[in-house]
């Protein structure tokens, strides 16, 4: 073997190792329906900040914390936010997004949000969180699973590791 056809094999080499590992490192679930695309989470913990100069992760929970005045204000904040990234493939009539969590302290009860959308568009973000009382009562969230929904039919769904 030639030395050019041996650089010409290690090349395709890295680049099917390379999109292996792309490929298996994408958070994409895709569903009869739709397709979650991105799981964006952040935990606004009490009586912890980051012991970083770095500004974007001092950002973030500046950006949750925004506009609160009082330490009530602030204390309310203090939880879990959810974003998800989604794409359903038939973008006519509403959909519903369920996000069904349980908390720390609320035993192996299951709880339930959920947002209707009629706007589909070609990406959607829906938010949730989990702040105030409920969080301060119950506890962190350990297990969580969101669904795109239209009717009864379930057009995609995820979840996370420790969901049953």
């Amino acid at each position: 073997m030639t030395q050019e056809k041996r650089a010409f094999c290690l090349r395709l080499g890295c680049l099917a190792i390379l999109a292996f590992a792309l490929s298996a490192c994408s958070s994409a679930v895709e569903g009869p329906g739709g397709k979650i695309t991105k799981v964006k989470y952040y935990h606004l913990m009490p009586f912890f900040t980051p012991q970083t100069t770095n500004q974007t992760i001092l950002f973030e929970r500046q950006h949750f914390i925004y506009g609160a005045v009082t330490k009530k204000e602030i204390v309310d904040r203090f939880g879990h936010y959810y974003a998800f990234f989604w794409k359903a493939d038939d973008r006519t009539g509403p959909v519903t997004i369920r996000f069904e969590y349980q908390q720390a302290k609320s035993g192996l009860s299951k709880r339930v949000q959920e947002q209707v959308v009629d706007d589909i568009h070609r990406s959607n973000v829906s938010k949730f969180q989990v702040v105030g009382p409920e969080y301060q009562n119950s506890g962190r969230v350990i297990a969580w699973r969101v669904s795109v929904l239209r009717g009864k039919e379930e057009l995609v769904s995820q979840q996370s590791a420790l969901w049953n």
